[in-house]
């Protein structure tokens, strides 16, 4: 079979990896010259992502993969398109299409008749159908169901696990007809094998969903639960601050019962996904009110800390501050919706100087991204803020810090941990502030 897959960003490159391994002939379509250069060359355009040097490496070597920018190149040959544009939000919070229409459009001009095409890029209920197979239908002249096939089929994979993910979680498929259900069925049960899953109701594997509304929609919702759930547990680290109790505890405890599945607080929600899917249910759904309140909830939590922070120390005016964590989850180069941003920008209108550690990003990446790098001077440091899990962090602290220093640990870093000696420790979700190791309770 021959495959076209249309934007190789950090899921896109993958699935084509993935496609080719199963055999295919696979042909990668972006509007960037220098990622279809490294991805001819067999060279990983973002690092990261596990496995994918080495099976890149070999497709492309097996001639069983290329890249190019041009669509006619790829789409006019392909039995089946799989398109992972991505899709954002404006200011207005209202979806742009630009670049998915863009590539809609080139992709109805080039297809040929019998062609299936399939959106894995996560988007508002009914997308797929009244949006993009209209305009599909009206420039190539042919009818859906019958002339070509359209489905949609969410990608559910995390960056830096992708392969493992593919196999991990069935794939859900809904077609814009019954007809194009089933044409997506049969392509991704060629392309993707699947783990054996005893946890689940029926086998892991492709599964197919009435249409493609339900398949937008199954995408919605598991991320949107995400957010509202994550925002639950930050509201409930608020009260037990103010209430004298340990949240950690309150969830561990609640979540020995089974229909109890509360999530971890934390400083900030990141992501290509949480910060954003939601936001497509909100445009479809105007009398949302649980969603719209989970949004703001996650989006204040930045400036909640920095207010926190602002109540044991007094003003911030001059002070340096040194947050670490520009990744937005732990232990992975992702810096997409990073709350390190929002903090950064709340604590410099308090006149606060602030510097960011990373391990994973260098001095200029840093400096890229339009903040200050940590100098390394750690005496000149008022205060710490926690703001990613890495691992790296926790051999951070055992060097010999200042006794005065004032540390906030927005992610629970040291939950397994011993908290460090001689500063200052105050943790999301606890009353209470370690000073010294030891605990002082405020509640």
């Amino acid at each position: 079979m021959r495959i076209a897959v249309v934007g190789l960003g950090k899921i896109g490159l993958p699935l084509a990896v993935q496609f080719a391994r199963k055999n295919h002939d696979v042909i990668g379509v972006d509007i960037n010259p220098k990622t279809v250069d490294l991805t001819n060359r067999g060279l990983e355009p973002f690092p990261e992502e596990n496995q994918l040097q080495e099976y890149l490496t070999e497709m492309v070597q097996a001639n069983k993969l290329r890249a190019t920018v041009d669509y006619q190149e790829a789409i006019s040959v392909a039995d089946t398109v799989v398109i992972v544009v991505p899709l954002f939000v404006d200011t207005a919070r209202n979806p742009d299409f630009s670049a998915l229409d863009q590539a809609t459009n080139l992709i109805g001009k080039y297809m040929k008749k019998g062609t299936l095409i399939c959106y894995e890029t996560t988007l508002p209920i009914g997308t797929t159908r009244t949006r993009f197979t209209e305009v599909l239908e009206s420039i190539s002249g042919h009818k859906v169901g019958e002339e070509f096939f359209v489905v949609f089929s969410p990608e559910r994979v995390f960056t830096g696990r992708i392969f493992q993910d593919l196999k991990k979680y069935p794939k859900i498929v809904g077609g814009v007809t019954p007809e194009c259900g089933s044409k997506g069925v049969k392509f991704y049960e060629s392309v993707l094998d699947f783990d054996v899953r005893s946890d689940l109701d029926r086998p892991n594997g492709v599964w197919l969903v009435k249409n493609s509304e339900t398949a937008e929609f199954v995408k919605l919702a598991e991320t949107t639960y995400r957010d509202v759930n994550i925002a639950l547990a930050n509201e409930f680290a608020l009260h037990a601050e103010v209430k004298g109790v340990d949240i950690y505890e309150v969830i561990d405890s609640a979540n020995s019962q089974i229909f109890s599945h509360i999530h971890q607080p934390g400083i900030s929600v990141g992501g290509h996904c949480i910060p954003i899917y939601p936001q497509f249910y909100t445009w479809g759904d105007p009398d949302s009110v649980i969603v719209k309140t989970t949004r703001r909830v996650n989006e204040n939590m930045p400036r909640r800390v920095v207010s926190h922070i602002k109540e044991e120390l007094g003003e911030l005016s001059e002070s340096k501050v040194l947050i670490l964590g520009l990744s937005y989850r732990p232990n992975v180069k992702e810096s997409a919706f990073s709350g390190t941003f929002d903090i950064a920008s709340i604590l410099e209108n308090e006149n606060a100087n602030v510097q960011v550690l990373d391990p994973y990003y260098s001095e200029n990446e840093i400096k890229n991204f339009g903040l200050e790098p940590y100098d390394g001077i750690m005496g000149n440091i008022d205060v710490i803020i926690i703001h990613t899990a890495h691992n790296e962090f926790i051999e951070f602290f055992k060097q010999n810090l200042p006794h005065s220093l004032f540390v906030y640990d927005g992610r629970n870093l040291f939950a397994n941990e011993s908290k460090p000696n001689k500063i200052n420790l105050k943790v999301l979700g606890k009353s209470e502030t370690y000073k010294g190791g030891k605990s002082e309770h405020r509640g």
